[in-house]
């Protein structure tokens, strides 16, 4: 049963990180790692969009855990630009606590979805 996305506030957070990131990493100087966070930041709420709008709570609990992955992935990239010097450290803090949040939030919603199993 499909379930509204732009309903589900860890679909709400991931989707306001995302464009904090888009506009904060715009014009970051290394290439390859701003493309990469961007497709990694991306990759959240368009999992949870994209699962939400499956049929069955297994699809959705699949693109739920892709979700997941790309938020530990956008998590050490976020760890290396910190190690490099190269931003804001209490931006990109901020930004891990974040996602560290919605990684919680999509734990939470998947152990609740497999109890519906």
């Amino acid at each position: 049963m499909p379930h509204a996305f732009d309903k589900l506030e860890v679909w709400k957070r991931s989707f306001n990180l995302t464009l904090r990131i888009y506009l904060e990493f715009e014009k970051y100087p290394i290439y390859a790692l701003r493309e990469q966070i961007l497709r990694s930041s991306l990759s959240i709420p368009s999992n949870i969009a994209e699962g939400a709008e499956r049929s069955s709570n297994k699809d959705f609990i699949r693109f739920l855990h892709i979700a997941k992955g790309s938020s530990a992935e956008l998590r050490t990239q976020l760890m290396l630009v910190e190690k490099l010097n190269n931003h804001s450290s209490k931006t990109v803090t901020e930004m891990i606590k974040e996602l560290n949040e919605i990684s919680s939030m999509l734990h939470g919603l998947i152990e609740r979805l497999k109890q519906q199993l």
